[in-house]
This record gives structure tokens, C-alpha cells and sequence, in this order.
């Protein structure tokens, strides 16, 4: 087919593709090409992570958890030039090797630019380490707690908000809603200034640990009841989060729910922050935290509802977050403004209805395949009734229904007849329509696969990747759309 990968869509081949596909001998001699994207969940040796760290040098030691046995976070570089964070747990953490890792490999298989991801694990006699992507630009607590120049910005904590709460919605969508010990140390800040969720918190507890290891008076009340964690108590961890970025401090959640009973919400708000941040906004996320920290977890909110309520709130938006942080990466993204079409802005605005609109007027006509059917003269019977599903397909899929276009266009490609890059695509935005973002991304990239340099193919990839929160995949897929429709205009 002349299928062409860029470097965006590599992160979703990697970690949907039949394992097969690519060996894991990929991760441990790296691509020299990319640094930049991290190939499946691998296995380890510990030699080379002792080599990687130092032998674990104390010099290399990010930060330390427990305190009779510790369990340490080391920083680490990989021969391939890679900077990895590994988590070497103390010997009596894991006694269960298949329950290791089974739980490493499950949360290894989750990739999203919301979270610090974990990338490969070692289990080799009494070892036991994570290694996850390491993220240069610390914790929300130092940034926070203990800032030295200036505070964080409004902005940057309303953004710290929505991005951890979509990390929060994607990992409960992958079945993965249990977060232990959810705190402004588990927030990192990557080579970007977008902060991430630690992906060490999805491992579920080990035997010598606790899933809460705050004080008590930040401790979800049904923890106290049944020491479980539970996705409402992953919540209510959220909501002492928001308290955190609303006052700058770490205040207790009775202490700020008797400020806000009482209507002082002001006094909880950071000093630092006067004169920049409207009442409403704060009225708002002071709302939001209070539903949190509800006594009844079936009262508190879920992580979509967060996501929800905190989109309207966001400022700044086109403001990038190392600027907000102040922060000068090393390979910042490119905020170039982009020359797009119609299409593409519509793509880049993920306005579905806008690009239902203009699939539907365009038809058919970039899609050689389908655009030339009625020049055949014979048909069997098979063929025709494949024909008949894309036209079933489109009527749906011009009607709106697109549960129905789904249907159709999936017997229609189940038919194996014809490939038709246009009914992907149309496939793609009735799976974007029906929230179903990881299929609609297979489908745009299906599209790009059998037309290589097709312009809408990577424009809807792009809607895609925003709408799974990966906005850096995603500006790249709008680059490769301007350059190949750039390319088409000259011809």
C-alpha cells in the first residue's frame, strides 16, 4: 500500500499493534531517529538499569517513599542516550513475581501524554523496578509549595486541573481508575512544562505499603472505614488537590470546607494570586472541590464531570505551558501558526459537525477507488452487495445516524472488495461522534495507510489526537496535513 508511519503516528501504532509487530529488542537499542517516542512496555536487565542509574547512585536519587524499608526513585541514563526515572522497590515489596508483572505489563500497556508513562520493568531474583519516562521539571508541590521566583500562574493551575483529570477519565477508561496516594508529589512536569500524572500510583499496593501515606486528615473517609481504595476516594485525593492549587498551600479539607460553609472562600485563595484571577473562577473551582470532598462517596463527581467543568474555565489556551511556567526546554514544541484549510481548522477546533459537513459535500471525489466504481461493467453478487453497504453507510452517515454508518461502512470494509480511504475517514469522525476516540484514530490512520500523502486522512488524525489528549501528536498531524496539502495545490 506504500504505508508511510510519521513520527506522531508511531505512539498509537506501538501500543496498539499485535505485539508481533514490533520485538522488544526495539526499546533496548532505542531509535536514534526519535527520541522522542517510547516504543511498548519492555523487560529490563538489571545490569543495565544499574549502569543507567549509577549503580544506583545516592547522587541519582529523585525522591524516597517509606521509611523503615524505602522504596527509591532513581534518575537514570540509557545507553541510547534516553533519561528514564526507575522505581526500585525494597525486597520484601513483591513476593508474588506473576502478580508484578502482570500489574506492570497492565498499566505499561497505557500511553498518554496526560500521564508520566511507564515503559518497561525488571523482576530479576529479589528485584523489583519500574522505569517510566522521566520528567525534568519536578513536582507540582515544588512549583507550588516552594517556589523560588514567582508563583504559578492562574492560568497554569486551571491547566494543571483539567490535564490531571483527564489523565484521571483515560485511565478509568482503560479500567484502570484506581490512583494510590493521588498528591501534588505525583504531578510531574515534563521536558515541555505540561504537567503528567506518575504512573507509579496505578500499581496496585504492594504488601509491605499503604495506599495512603498523607497525613490523616487528607485521607478519604471511607479509606479510614475500610482501608480501600475505591474510584470515589481517587476523587476526593482530586479534590485536596484543587485546594492545593487554589490557596498554594496544603490545607486540610475539614479546615477549608468550614471556610467555605461559611462563605470565606477568598481566604482560602493564595495570597499570591490577588488581582489575577476573576471571582467566578475561583467561585467555580472552589465549588468543584467542595463536591469532591463530599462524606458520601456516591455524592462526589466522576473524572468525566471534571473534564467537563473545568474546559470552560481554562485561559490562556494558546499560551504554551513552559511560557506560563517559565520554563525554557530544551526542545520546546513549535508554536508556529499553521496555514490551514477550512478542514483543517475544523479539524484543528474538533467542530465534528462542521467536519460531517464537509465530508459529506467533498464525497468521494480524492478516493480513486470508489470515485471510478460505476465504470465497471460486471459486478458478482458479492461486490454489489459490498457496494450496497457504503451506500447504506452514506445515507446514514448523511442522516446523521451514525451508529448505522458504522455498521455499514464496517461490512463494507469487512467485504474485502474494495479499500476506500473515504469511507475510513467517514468511519472515523461516526466513531469520533459516538466518543469512541481510540477507533476513530485506527481508522485515520487506516486512511493514511492506503492514501499515504491524503491530506484529510492526517487533518482527522489530528481531531483524533486531540480529542485522546495529545496535543503534541496531534500539532504534528496538522503539519503533515498543511505540507501535503500544500503539495497537492502545486500540482
Amino acid at each position: 500500500m506504500g504505508a508511510r508511519c510519521s513520527k506522531f503516528s508511531l505512539c498509537w501504532f506501538h501500543s496498539h499493534l499485535k505485539p508481533s509487530v514490533l520485538e522488544s529488542s526495539d526499546l533496548e537499542n532505542g531509535n536514534k531517529n526519535d527520541r522522542n517516542l517510547w516504543p511498548s512496555f519492555s523487560e529490563f536487565s538489571f545490569e543495565r538499569l544499574k549502569a543507567a542509574t549509577g549503580g544506583f547512585s545516592s547522587e541519582n536519587i529523585v525522591s524516597e517513599h517509606g521509611e523503615k524499608a524505602p522504596n527509591v526513585v532513581y534518575k537514570g541514563k540509557l545507553d541510547n542516550g534516553r533519561w528514564i526515572a526507575v522505581k526500585r522497590f525494597n525486597k520484601l515489596a513483591w513476593p508474588d513475581t506473576r502478580q508484578f508483572l502482570d500489574e506492570a505489563r497492565s498499566v505499561g500497556n497505557l500511553r498518554s501524554e496526560r500521564l508520566a508513562n511507564l515503559i518497561g520493568c525488571c523482576c530479576e531474583g529479589e528485584e523489583r523496578l519500574l522505569v517510566a519516562e522521566f520528567m525534568p521539571n519536578e513536582t507540582l508541590a515544588k512549583h507550588l509549595f516552594h517556589w523560588e521566583s514567582h508563583p504559578m500562574k492562574w492560568a497554569m493551575r486551571l491547566r494543571v486541573a483539567l490535564y490531571l483529570a483527564q489523565a484521571l477519565e483515560y485511565c478509568s477508561g482503560k479500567g484502570r481508575a484506581l490512583y494510590h496516594d493521588l498528591n501534588a508529589y505525583r504531578i510531574l512536569f515534563d521536558q515541555d512544562g505540561n504537567p503528567r500524572l506518575s504512573c507509579f500510583g496505578l500499581m496496585k499496593n504492594s504488601r509491605d505499603g499503604k495506599s495512603y501515606s498523607t497525613n490523616l486528615a487528607f485521607t478519604p473517609p471511607e479509606y479510614l472505614r475500610t482501608g480501600r481504595v475505591t474510584p470515589e476516594s481517587v476523587v476526593y485525593s482530586y479534590g485536596t488537590l484543587l485546594l492545593d492549587l487554589l490557596s498554594g498551600k496544603h490545607i486540610p479539607p475539614s479546615h477549608a470546607l468550614d471556610l467555605i460553609r461559611g462563605k470565606n472562600f477568598l481566604m482560602l485563595m493564595d495570597s499570591a494570586l490577588e488581582g489575577h484571577f476573576s471571582n467566578d473562577d475561583g467561585t467555580e473551582l472552589v465549588r468543584l472541590a467542595s463536591r469532591c470532598l463530599q462524606y458520601e462517596a456516591r455524592e462526589r463527581p466522576n473524572a468525566k464531570s471534571l473534564v467537563t467543568a473545568l474546559m470552560p474555565l481554562q485561559k490562556d489556551t494558546e499560551v504554551p505551558s513552559y511560557v506560563l511556567m517559565g520554563i525554557t526546554p530544551e526542545n520546546a514544541t513549535s508554536t508556529q501558526p499553521l496555514s490551514l484549510t477550512p478542514f483543517g481548522e475544523a479539524c484543528l477546533r474538533k467542530d465534528l459537525t462542521a467536519i460531517h459537513e464537509m465530508l459529506d459535500k467533498n464525497g468521494y471525489k480524492d478516493d480513486e477507488g470508489i470515485a471510478n466504481e460505476l465504470s465497471f461493467q460486471m459486478w458478482t453478487s458479492q461486490m454489489q452487495e459490498t457496494l450496497n453497504s457504503k451506500k447504506h453507510g452514506d445515507t446514514a452517515f448523511r442522516a446523521r445516524d451514525f451508529a448505522t454508518a458504522i455498521d455499514c461502512y464496517t461490512q463494507f470494509i469487512d467485504g474485502g472488495t474494495m479499500v476506500s480511504p473515504t469511507v475510513y475517514a467517514r468511519r472515523c469522525l461516526s466513531y469520533l461522534m459516538n466518543d469512541m476516540g481510540q477507533e476513530a484514530l485506527g481508522d485515520a490512520m487506516q486512511a493514511q495507510a492506503i492514501s499515504p500523502e491524503w491530506a484529510t486522512a492526517f487533518y482527522l488524525q489530528a481531531t483524533c489526537l486531540f480529542s485522546l489528549g495529545m496535543e503534541n501528536d496531534a500539532q504534528e498531524a496538522l503539519k503533515e496535513g498543511t505540507k501535503f496539502e500544500a503539495k497537492k495545490n502545486k500540482n
